[in-house]
């Protein structure tokens, strides 16, 4: 490794401008002893270390079958599309490679056809998008609807194009030799290296533990890069869960049978509207879109237990009129199997009495979410690791916690073998400054929103827009979006106001703008140069404490005699807030101003371990202080 990544290695004579870097070095033998040894390894590589080649170049030197499983499909697609090509063609590896996601990203041939023929919606959007996919059908070769181009993440025509495992007809299908899902598969068993993310990692292993047939392939070794994301996944995969939205998707499903096979059975018309219409009845109980909750509590009221009650009647009357279809047409037995399953999902909601799980719900814009969430995946985790009997290597640019690893480790079960902190190696004292501003409100006084406000627009003015405004709840980011974008001679971009890839590639083109965001766009966005030079940050990152998943895993904490905001609510904000922080310096040449709005930072005790865990900038509590060193970047 050390040859490989030296100043006369393969690695510098393929790369321009490539120059060896002892953190890279040691991150790259330490994965490689894992790789080797099928032990556990952890690291922490910051922003600048080079990671990425750090764990790619040992994987594809080993003789081993190897998976490497990215948090975002925008990382997924990078690695397999640029890296991967580029460093297979520096070190000469003769490895085969592939690319896999999980089901919802591929075109399904045969749900398409059905939709083509009969389309079962009258949304113009739908219909144009339909026609877009059905062109793209004819020049594909995977089957990848990344590659489709005017259908983004949250297009409307998806569930009607693509499959999910409750309607997937897998070798009874007629497209079954074409399925591009199986040509995925079939890709990936016959590869050396795959790619893939963590939900398909962990719908993987769900689906082994059911015993049914794998998704992907079993490897050696797998490595996890974003792996501070692998705790919160892991909790959704562990756990169960049923929304409404599989109900509405198996309802458009069998009306598209019912018009296009067997028009004449009116009493399934009747039975899906019926059933169309307790479902919406049941999203209505629950007034708010957004609103979490704990179930335990919800099913104490009668008026939302009948609504449940009316939806499972409506599926158990349309299960007797499906049985009475089987001999009329080959796809309905599918369609009965499913609506037999759902309607056991929706009885088991109200069995809420194991302990060492969350119940609770979410409420969607037309949707109701119920999940019963493990507490603690640790253990269960750990025999994942131990019955593999494969190596497992995780890394990210944020798993520490005040210059330790124990909190990640723990949350998995891992022991691990290897472990390693990697500093960045940009000079961080004098790219960038840290402000801490005086004199603002307290983070809940109703006058924060004016003073963000009113500080952003000298520090945009100071910085000629180039600015990420990073937020912690969509009131706020509403709130000084109001206030900023008639008062600021720079382009405005919000989160929401179209998708992520196309507000990012605006942001960028325009060179000056401004950008407000929550959730999503404080990790995995990587804007390096000119286009950015100033990160605003309205607060320490807390999970709100009436999350009811936050609620059971602190009583459950207490129960076990320890500190949950030191134990739970701390290191989490901890990590969220790293990679918030992160956003700034993507590269050698990047300098720019962090300005943290949170007062407690400084006037709390547990400030000093949220700034401890930060890079090492220079600090200021003086806003034209942060002011100035904006100019003197201009």
């Amino acid at each position: 490794m050390k040859q490989l990544f030296s100043d006369n290695g393969p690695i510098a004579r393929h790369f321009q401008g490539y120059q060896p870097r002892q953190p890279q070095i040691d991150m790259a033998v330490h994965v490689e002893n894992a790789i080797a040894e099928r032990a556990t390894c952890v690291v922490e590589a910051e922003t600048g270390t080079g990671k990425t080649f750090a764990y790619l170049a040992p994987a594809l030197k080993s003789n081993k079958k190897i998976i490497i499983s990215t948090g975002s499909k925008a990382l997924q697609e990078q690695l397999f599309h640029r890296d991967l090509p580029e460093l297979v063609k520096a070190l000469n590896a003769g490895r085969k490679v592939a690319l896999l996601k999980g089901r919802a990203n591929y075109l399904c041939l045969y749900r398409l056809s059905q939709h083509v023929s009969h389309v079962p919606t009258d949304d113009p959007d739908v219909m144009h998008q339909l026609a877009m996919v059905a062109k793209f059908a004819t020049e594909t070769n995977n089957g990848d609807l990344a590659d489709c181009v005017g259908i983004e993440e949250d297009a409307k025509v998806l569930p009607y194009v693509n499959s999910t495992a409750d309607n997937c007809l897998g070798k009874e299908c007629p497209d079954f030799q074409e399925c591009y899902i199986r040509k995925a598969r079939l890709r990936a068993m016959d590869a050396d290296l795959v790619v893939i993310n963590h939900h398909l990692f962990f719908a993987d292993m769900a689906v082994k533990d059911s015993g049914f047939a794998e998704l992907m392939p079993t490897a050696d070794s797998y490595i996890f890069d974003e792996a501070h994301q692998l705790p919160e996944i892991a909790c959704d995969y562990f756990g169960e869960s049923f929304s409404t939205k599989q109900l509405q998707e198996l309802i458009t499903d069998i009306r598209v049978v019912y018009r296009a096979d067997i028009p004449d059975m009116l009493q399934l018309g009747k039975t899906l509207n019926k059933l169309e219409t307790a479902v919406a009845d049941f999203r209505l109980v629950f007034p708010l879109e957004g609103a979490k909750g704990d179930w335990r509590n919800v099913l104490k009221e009668k008026y939302i237990c009948d609504a449940i009650h009316r939806v499972i009647s409506d599926l158990a009357f349309l299960y007797q009129v499906l049985k009475t279809c089987l001999d009329r047409s080959d796809k309905i037995e599918p369609l009965f199997e499913r609506t037999l399953s759902l309607k056991g999902k929706l009885e088991r909601v109200f069995d809420i009495n194991e302990t060492g799980y969350s119940y609770w719900y979410e409420v969607g814009r037309r949707t109701v979410q119920i999940h019963i969430t493990p507490l603690n995946v640790a253990t269960k985790f750990a025999e994942l690791v131990e019955k593999t009997q494969a190596g497992f290597i995780f890394t990210s640019a944020t798993l520490s916690v005040n210059g330790e690893l124990n909190h990640f480790s723990d949350s998995l079960g891992l022991k691990p073998k290897y472990q390693l902190l990697l500093e960045s190696p940009f000079d961080y004292k004098t790219q960038a400054l840290l402000c801490l501003p005086r004199y603002l409100p307290e983070i809940n006084d109703d006058l924060m929103p004016h003073a963000i406000v009113k500080m952003a627009k000298e520090v945009i003015a100071a910085s000629k827009g180039r600015c990420f405004m990073l937020f912690t709840s969509y009131r706020m980011m509403h709130l000084v979006y109001e206030g900023l974008s008639e008062r600021i001679p720079y382009p405005v971009f919000m989160q929401g106001q179209s998708s992520k890839r196309i507000i990012l590639e605006q942001f960028v083109r325009h060179g000056n703008a401004v950008l407000l965001g929550t959730a999503s766009f404080w990790e995995g966005v990587d804007v390096r140069g000119d286009a950015l030079s100033c990160v605003i940050i309205d607060k320490i990152p807390f999970t709100s404490p009436d999350d009811p998943l936050l609620q059971a895993r602190m009583q459950d904490c207490e129960k076990q005699g320890k500190d949950p905001f030191a134990s739970i609510q701390i290191p989490q904000a901890v990590i969220a807030l790293k990679q918030g922080v992160g956003r700034l310096i993507r590269d050698r040449n990047d300098t720019g101003v962090l300005i943290l709005c949170d007062n407690r930072l400084v006037t709390r005790p547990y400030g000093q371990v949220f700034l401890k865990s930060l890079p090492n900038m220079t600090r200021t509590r003086d806003i034209t202080a942060a002011i100035k060193f904006l100019e003197n970047i201009n």
